[in-house]
């Protein structure tokens, strides 16, 4: 049997830009995408927690220390630049490996998105 278990978790980032102009997805700051290893494409799950939004898209890499969290498309419409949101991705596993697996978890400053050490 597969479960399907959080895999990265960025816990409680600021979004930086909001750019409906855009074909879609979410941009990433680079460091921000290895500090939980998302990868370019990866379906991720959005909670805003200003308004309640709950929805998922697919991850873009932005530029590396920038601090970027900026929603593309129509995505844009379910944020304000200077909202909270928490970003995760999911991963089906044997469910004996999910009993010993640890997803990464990241806990960014909030103003700035930087990686606390």
């Amino acid at each position: 049997m597969q479960i399907e278990v959080m895999k990265s978790k960025l816990h409680c980032v600021k979004v930086t830009e909001a750019n409906l102009n855009y074909m879609g997805s979410i941009t990433i700051d680079e460091d921000l995408m290895d500090a939980v290893q998302l990868i370019p494409g990866e379906r991720v799950y959005i909670v805003n927690n200003n308004n309640g939004e709950r929805f998922d898209t697919y991850v873009i890499k932005g530029k590396r220390g920038s601090g970027c969290i900026c929603l593309n498309g129509a995505a844009a419409r379910k944020v304000q630049v200077g909202d909270i949101v928490i970003i995760m991705s999911y991963a089906l596993m044997d469910f004996e490996e999910a009993k010993s697996f640890k997803p990464m978890v990241a806990f960014p400053d909030q103003n700035t998105n930087k990686i606390l050490k």
